[in-house]
């Protein structure tokens, strides 16, 4: 079992922190993440769920370049969910998450010992302001139920040849209601992020995507899919899934929950 979940990790990994476009040797290499996994446990499960994110195998990095500097702007290309009234419990609830986020920090502030335990660095021969750690199987677990003690990845910031951990990543499926994601984590404490609205380059202009003035990725002007289709893209109208950030080292609930720390750690799409 444990083998063959290994394999619909890679084989899905949708936020592509194993997949760059330097990585043909491994297709199937892809984050799983922040897909819609909600159908890998049928047996009539969709090809078309494997192709839930545009660029599937040949443009990953792409897109994750073009967040470069443009994921909190709040533009075209993100939606994140709005602040609930705080409600009992909730409270209560976000304490434990920060709980359970601060056990798994302590545990692997040794970034060797996240490598042991079968985290993958995202990219780490391009600089980056923060490092996404990426375990594949909790990826895949994250896509079906929540469990606090298993981040999707892990944040370090990279000093020489070290790496300091500052936070975590917990994802959900990009299908999720606000309801669902208020299930995991209080809407009323943190807001979830999505990336919407993407149009990826044609093979000849990919390098384009993040540039200054570029018309295509999560920076650029375009925004719909028939100016998409007329620039020769490939239009996504939600890439990836929900994600959110903690900060466990932090101590005041802005600065855990941060949302701007959270546009920050994405500048990384280098």
């Amino acid at each position: 079992m444990h083998k063959r979940l290994s394999a619909a990790a890679l084989m899905l990994f949708a936020f592509s922190f194993t997949l760059a476009q330097e990585q043909k040797a491994q297709p199937g290499a892809h984050d799983m993440s922040n897909m819609n996994m909600s159908s890998m446990d049928a047996p009539n499960s969709r090809a078309s769920d494997m192709h839930d994110m545009p660029g599937m195998g040949d443009g990953s990095a792409h897109a994750m370049h073009s967040m470069e500097g443009h994921h909190m702007d709040m533009g075209p290309h993100m939606k994140m969910t709005a602040l609930r009234d705080m409600r009992p419990g909730d409270q209560e609830k976000a304490d434990q998450i920060v709980d359970s986020a601060r056990k798994v920090a302590a545990k692997y502030g040794d970034y060797k010992t996240a490598l042991a335990d079968g985290f993958k660095i995202f990219m780490p021969n391009r600089t980056q302001k923060q490092y996404h750690f990426t375990n594949y199987l909790y990826a895949f677990e994250a896509s079906r139920q929540f469990n606090p003690d298993h981040p999707t990845s892990l944040l370090y910031e990279k000093h020489g040849d070290d790496y300091k951990l500052i936070g975590v990543m917990y994802t959900a499926p990009k299908d999720s209601s606000e309801d669902l994601l208020d299930s995991r984590i209080p809407l009323s404490i943190a807001q979830w992020h999505a990336h919407v609205n993407l149009c990826m380059p044609p093979r000849d202009q990919r390098n384009s995507a993040g540039m200054q003035n570029s018309k295509f990725g999560l920076g650029g002007a375009i925004a719909t899919k028939k100016d998409c289709d007329a620039a020769g893209g490939k239009f996504g109208p939600q890439i990836f899934g929900w994600m959110v950030h903690v900060y466990p080292f932090e101590q005041k609930p802005e600065d855990i929950w941060s949302v701007e720390r959270q546009g920050h750690s994405h500048d990384h799409m280098d």
